[in-house]
């Protein structure tokens, strides 16, 4: 805020207070007033945190004996931006520029007309110097933080989707002082950072970094008064339940990013953001690549030797006729499309089905005579013979 600026607002008015009103009076002004037009009570009410910002930045000079004392008699020297010099400069009053006066300009503009030159620059270089006296009581939105937790769904919601309880504790606005800190509802302005929550410190180079305000926590205000429940904090310690959707395709391990289901902000800020990491349980017979859905068949050697056609099951839905071709070695993938994981764009992946031939542990008389003719049929075949002469060329 420029100097002039400072001169100009009438801090008495925007409490609606008498300029001889005492310090308990300003006080209970501006209690009433932060607590109606508080951002907290009119959430997104533009109007409403402008004046609120209005009246903190009237209460952090009024109701300091000090920076009082030194408003009132800048004021009343420069009469709202116009100097008025007594009888010895001529009388009557005119304008000039206040910028150019605390500037630095010591030319005859203002010396001449009131003899003061850049004496005036010595006299309320203290007022206008000061962290607090612009932007020192524009206090700041404050964001919300972020939430993390955890949820565990079956394979089945994990890959259709689900809305999920999801119990979750974080802080909000403290309902004993409606988020303020003070047990009175009168915060200051934080003197520190003036009111937005940060400090800035030189880092060489012209260059400087912001950090958090150690002294109000990077709230931007303090309690005079502090709140039995959250120690003059703003926030507290609170627990509810959301029903929260998990999207169809879900993997084990993701984590979710919901906007703005975190925690709170303060005045008028935005919420955080919630992160849902996600743990799916196992399936007894399906698993998961990807977007597709993967099973393994057990086939017969006959169904497998002969070629068959083979049913199939579908996560949740009518089983599937696989046509299996004569001469289906053990280990073959064949696929169904569209039997899969729902994908991000609506589409489903595909299930991949592994054939396995499944060999028998016990044989009927009947059963073991049929092979043993089979393998005096075939006994002049030898599976194995490319297996050593790929060793021997190897």
């Amino acid at each position: 805020m420029s100097t002039k600026d400072y001169l100009e607002k009438d801090y008495y008015k925007a409490l609606g207070v008498p300029k001889d009103a005492t310090d308990a009076e300003i006080k209970k002004a501006y209690r009433k007033l932060a607590r109606e037009f508080h951002p907290d009570a009119n959430k997104g009410d533009a109007s409403a945190e402008e004046r609120f910002k209005e009246i903190s930045e009237a209460n952090d000079v009024l109701g300091d004996p000090k920076k009082r004392k030194e408003y009132d008699e800048a004021r009343a020297l420069f009469g709202n931006g116009g100097f008025r010099p007594g009888p010895g400069a001529g009388g009557g009053s005119f304008n000039f520029d206040l910028g150019d006066l605390f500037g630095g300009a010591q030319g005859g503009g203002a010396g001449g007309a009131g003899g003061f030159g850049g004496g005036l620059g010595d006299v309320f270089g203290g007022l206008f110097n000061r962290a607090g006296a612009g932007a020192g009581s524009r206090v700041q939105p404050r964001r919300g933080q972020d939430i993390e937790s955890e949820v565990t769904l079956s394979f089945t919601e994990a890959v259709d989707g689900a809305t999920v309880p999801l119990r979750m504790s974080s802080q909000a606005p403290c309902k004993a002082c409606s988020g303020t800190g003070d047990k009175n509802g009168t915060p200051r302005v934080c003197p520190t950072c003036v009111g937005t929550g940060q400090v800035s410190r030189g880092s060489g180079g012209g260059f400087s970094l912001t950090d958090p305000c150690t002294d109000c926590k990077g709230r931007g205000l303090i309690a005079e008064h502090p709140c039995e429940v959250c120690k003059g904090s703003g926030r507290a310690r609170s627990s509810k339940t959301m029903q929260v959707r998990i999207p169809a395709g879900v993997s084990d391990g993701q984590r979710i990013r919901l906007r703005g289901k975190g925690a709170p902000g303060e005045r008028g800020g935005p919420a955080g953001d919630l992160y849902v990491v996600v743990h799916v349980d196992s399936h007894p017979v399906f698993g998961r690549r990807g977007d597709n859905l993967t099973v393994t068949v057990p086939v017969t050697y006959p169904e497998a030797a002969l070629g068959a056609d083979i049913r199939v099951p579908t996560l949740g839905g009518p089983a599937v006729t696989l046509k299996l071709p004569p001469g289906t070695p053990n280990g073959r993938t064949m696929r169904a499309r569209g039997k899969g994981a729902v994908r991000k764009d609506g589409t489903r992946g595909d299930l991949l089905v592994t054939i396995e031939v499944a060999v028998p542990t016990e044989l009927s008389d009947k059963a073991k005579e049929a092979l043993e003719t089979y393998r005096d049929a075939t006994s002049s075949e030898d599976p194995r013979a490319t297996l050593f002469e790929s060793a021997k060329g190897a």
